[in-house]
């Protein structure tokens, strides 16, 4: 067994031991034991129960990420990116969900989970041509964040097989944040100046329309 086939059934057997059980009750010991893997291996590849949740995170980007070839605006390949990343959580869905619901109670984890959402919306932003640096890139992360946090809200109340209701919610976040002109609605990043696609970004931790404090999810 290769380090890649050991971590999926390591996270597969966390994840579905956090969903019967809870996150908080889940160990790494517990899970590994569950798949019958061996338990130094898992303390070297898990030390902290953290890092199964940044496994997940990783995999998501991962999946993101592959180059299938399409094209279209960064808003378009956004959508596509974002909607990856959200079919790797589908597969592990109700683990996922105990771990959503552990985050209010765990600020250590949520920091850290927070931490790594920004980096992974780097990512998705580069990946769909858009600049991250700088103060407009800076105000595109923070929005692609705020709609990422809506979306996977959103997720976590879709119980439907299509997701027909995460997509629309994904969709409706990305016009919000091209609308704040954070994001360039269509055309190469290049073809939008600095200064178009850096004013009047929204700030999404202060929206009426987000009724909790976001705590991203890797």
């Amino acid at each position: 067994m290769d380090n890649d086939q050991f971590d999926d059934a390591l996270l597969r057997a966390a994840m579905e031991r956090a969903a019967l059980y809870g996150w908080r009750r889940m160990t790494v010991v517990d899970a590994a034991r569950d798949a019958g893997l061996s338990l130094d291996v898992a303390r070297k590849r898990f030390a902290f129960k953290a890092n199964i949740l940044l496994t997940l995170g990783r995999l998501a980007d991962e999946a993101a990420l592959v180059d299938d070839g399409s094209t279209g605006t960064p808003r378009e390949k956004l959508f596509d990116l974002l909607m990856r990343r959200l079919d790797v959580f589908q597969q592990y869905r109700p683990g996922v969900r105990a771990a959503l619901r552990a985050l209010p109670f765990d600020p250590p984890l949520a920091l850290l989970l927070g931490g790594a959402t920004v980096e992974s919306m780097k990512w998705m932003l580069g990946a769909a041509g858009l600049e991250v640096s700088g103060l407009a890139g800076t105000l595109r992360v923070q929005a692609l964040l705020g709609a990422w946090t809506l979306t996977l809200r959103a997720w976590d109340k879709d119980d439907s097989q299509d997701m027909g209701t995460t997509m629309a919610t994904l969709d409706k976040a990305l016009d919000k944040a091209l609308r704040f002109s954070a994001l360039p609605g269509r055309g190469k990043a290049t073809d939008a100046p600095e200064s178009a696609t850096g004013l009047g970004a929204h700030d999404f931790s202060t929206d009426p329309s987000v009724d909790l404090p976001l705590e991203p999810f890797a």
